[in-house]
């Protein structure tokens, strides 16, 4: 089980995105984010008439490493962090440390 999966609202907590907050938009397997409107870049596109795509340069969203990253706790309104509780039905959740509240209910 991750402590952040896709959907969830995370704010960054180091590098240029300091402080911006938005929605995971995809985990891949080595730790990285892909987070909508965060660590943009500006790359140069060729084109391509057969596919329709027009040339120049596009702005796009690049993976954040997971730990540059904390889930936004909407209790306290700041990013939290997570652990793992097994509630006494059973069933694994997670929990935010700092108010032991459950986040998927």
């Amino acid at each position: 089980m991750q402590k952040i999966k896709k959907g969830d609202d995370v704010i960054v907590r180091t590098g240029k995105d300091k402080g911006k907050s938005g929605r995971v938009l995809k985990v891949f397997a080595d730790d990285k984010l892909l987070i909508e409107g965060i660590n943009q870049v500006k790359k140069t596109q060729k084109a391509n008439p057969n596919a329709g795509v027009s040339g120049g340069i596009i702005t796009k969203e690049m993976p954040i490493h997971i730990s540059n990253v904390g889930l936004y706790n909407p209790i306290t309104k700041k990013s939290d962090r997570v652990g793992f509780r097994v509630l006494d039905s059973g069933i694994k959740v997670r929990f935010f440390k700092s108010t032991n509240e459950v986040v998927d209910a």
